[in-house]
């Protein structure tokens, strides 16, 4: 029996386990992840050394519950979120804060580049507030004495690897967009045209190319794994789509965590408006991450004034109740979107309302129009790649809900297939990692055979009408209220005429608690 250390860096939580050569987890410990620093401006950060303490955290805990299986460990591969930018200097010193995927501060540089760079490179059109080369240009702006230090950009996981092995290095789907930029087109790129130096690009690996072995002198108990090769692994998205067993022409995946990914993988790469192309070593995926998912779900039960601590229960509970007639719509915008609209300035909406509706509504509107935006990315990617998916399988916490997965199969009109594995990222990794060992000839043959499928769903032919009708509706909503969440965002910046607002109502309950 092989024994490798699996980690899954996620949006809320870090996740550990060991995992046997079978796909089963022998052990598992998940951590709330570092908190980030978010304020009304945009920003979104995080200390990368917050990471380092919890994998440091969750090896503690696994070496005290299965001391024999952890000192058993044969490898390491650690998967992760991305649109997350950590800047180091020349000695590997964090400089800042990392940005994490929320962050939105440059929005408007993005825009100003994407103007000044349309026609100069073919990846101009996709700078947005979430890419990196935004981001980079946003830190030579804002904070010229940092970028004149950075000597290299990784993400999450990459920390995670360098501070393991010392070497600085990612895999080309995890840095897809940077590498995109930094690549010449006409003999120009996107990161010389505006003074961002390649160098800060780390090495390039394969997600089961190894990194290196494991340096001495690590805190305990990584200590007892010197020695023990780490391999490079990739975003969490990729990892996830291997766990699940989706990483096959014609498949579609859906991943909801803390935030959502959907998209379908193909042979041949395919282009859709508002949906990001990325070659997957062997296949493409067309789609990419949103910003809904049960972290909006989590916002409803907060709202509602449910225990947030039992998501699952309570949204079972909501979803008992009984439900009006008369649908709502909810577009689940709390925090803009990424794909496929990529507007920062985005923003929900609940439409319908009427005073016999109750929490069991709000519930179900909630799950329907994650689905909703689940079909309209579904939908540009298979009229882009010339067919449909054959199904679509469901990973994630919300996969766990029954009710959920019958909503996306019956609005999306696609079969919906649970993975057995309940941490899909994890099972990836692991994948990742016993093939980076030989145990397989490769990923594909790691994938078939540690991949199980635990439940169908299939679309009900008798909602297929309802949800044609709602999902009109939902599209409708979408396009008359664009321009008003555009307009109130901006109207309640700094200068903004809604500015003032609370500070009226910040004042108003000071005279009332006086």
């Amino acid at each position: 029996m092989s024994i490798v250390l699996a980690c899954d860096l996620g949006g809320t939580s870090f996740r550990a386990a060991l995992v046997d050569d079978t796909g089963a987890t022998r052990a598992q410990h998940a951590i709330a992840g570092p908190a980030s620093r978010d304020d009304r401006f945009g920003a979104s950060e995080v200390d990368p050394e917050a990471w380092w303490t919890l994998l440091i955290e969750a090896c503690a805990r696994l070496a005290i519950e299965a001391p024999a299986l952890f000192d058993a460990i044969e490898a390491v591969a650690i998967c992760g979120v991305t649109r997350t930018q950590i800047f180091l200097d020349s000695e590997g010193r964090s400089l800042r804060p990392a940005m994490t995927w929320k962050d939105m501060r440059a929005d408007a540089l993005a825009a100003r580049l994407r103007e000044r760079l349309s026609t100069a490179h073919p990846e101009s059109a996709a700078v947005n507030a979430f890419h990196p080369f935004a981001r980079l240009a946003w830190l030579r702006e804002q904070e010229p004495e940092v970028f004149g230090r950075l000597a290299c950009l990784l993400e999450p996981k990459d920390y995670l690897n360098f501070c393991l092995t010392g070497r600085r290095a990612s895999d080309p789907v995890s840095l897809a967009r940077l590498l995109a930029a930094a690549s010449p087109h006409e003999g120009r790129d996107l990161l010389s045209a505006t003074g961002v130096p390649a160098a800060i690009l780390p090495d390039m690996l394969e997600p089961w190319e190894q990194v290196g072995p494991i340096q001495p002198g690590l805190p305990a108990p990584l200590d007892r794994l010197t020695g023990k090769p780490v391999f490079c692994a990739s975003n969490d998205t990729w990892a996830a789509v291997v766990g699940l067993g989706a990483m096959r022409e014609g498949f579609a995946y859906n991943i909801s965590g803390t935030t959502e990914v959907l998209g379908v993988v193909g042979r041949e790469p395919a282009r859709a408006e508002g949906l990001l192309t990325v070659d997957w070593r062997g296949v493409f995926q067309l789609g990419g991450p949103s910003q809904t998912g049960a972290d909006t779900v989590s916002w409803l039960l907060a709202l509602l004034g449910r225990d947030g601590a039992a998501v699952g229960q309570e949204i079972d509970a909501l979803l008992a109740g009984p439900r009006q007639p008369q649908p709502l719509l909810f577009l689940p915008y709390l925090q803009g979107e990424r794909v496929p609209y990529w507007d920062p300035s985005l923003r929900g909406a609940l439409v319908g309302l009427n005073r016999r509706h109750g929490p069991t509504d709000l519930a179900f509107a909630v799950l329907e129009g994650v689905a909703c935006l689940n079909r309209v990315v579904l939908e540009r990617a298979e009229a882009a790649l010339g067919r449909e998916a054959t199904e679509i399988r469901f990973g994630g916490g919300a996969a766990a809900n029954p009710v959920w997965s019958q909503i996306k199969a019956d609005l999306c009109g696609r079969p919906v297939v649970v993975a057995a594995s309940k941490e899909p990222g994890l099972l990836g990794a692991a994948i990742i990692a016993f093939t980076g060992l030989g145990r397989f000839a490769s990923l594909a043959d790691a994938q078939q055979a540690l991949v199980t499928v635990a439940r169908h769903f299939e679309p009900d032919p008798a909602r297929k009408l309802p949800y044609d009708a709602l999902f009109a509706l939902f599209r409708r909503a979408e396009d008359a209220l664009v321009p008003i969440s555009r307009d109130l965002v901006a109207a309640a910046q700094e200068d903004g005429p809604l500015a003032g607002l609370a500070r009226h109502a910040s004042a108003t309950a000071s005279l009332h608690a006086d």
